[in-house]
């Protein structure tokens, strides 16, 4: 019974799993190993990365595709959990046009981390288009990372 609900604990939402008795609590995962990053790439607190792209481009650099396919080995066999994929872009009036480049830009990072070893199925895409944070950037979310 108590596997059962430690794997319970695993399908819960953080709020809820802040909610549980701190014995019914499943441990927190541990640290990701360093990652050798390229231009672009950042390393944000608690379990996150942004990839930067320029304006009005969604294409990845070999060195970006690279250091993805690094972080996608690594969220492999390092987490369990959903990936969260937050697309958003800078500049322009069209929302149609920013949906799309977010999307394209946020499928061009999903490819790079299953190139990696990441499971097609443990990733999801939040294309937001326009934003009022105002940036030409994907950022991945780990199971951990907290959702703003």
């Amino acid at each position: 019974m108590l596997a059962r609900r430690a794997m319970f604990g695993l399908l819960l939402p953080a709020t809820a799993m802040a909610q549980l008795p701190p014995q019914q609590q499943p441990p927190p995962l541990p640290p990701l190993p360093a990652i050798t990053l390229a231009r672009g790439v950042t390393a944000l607190p608690a379990g996150a990365w942004r990839v930067a792209f320029p304006p009005e481009r969604e294409l990845l650099e070999a060195g970006q595709r690279a250091a993805l396919g690094r972080i996608g080995a690594v969220l492999n066999t390092g987490t369990a959990g959903r990936i969260t994929l937050i697309s958003s872009t800078s500049e322009g009036d069209d929302i149609s046009t920013h949906r799309r480049l977010t999307l394209a830009r946020a499928r061009a990072v999903k490819a790079a981390l299953i190139a990696g070893g990441l499971a097609e199925t443990r990733i999801d895409i939040r294309a937001l288009g326009r934003t009022e944070a105002a940036r030409d950037a994907v950022d991945i979310l780990t199971p951990t990372a907290p959702r703003g």
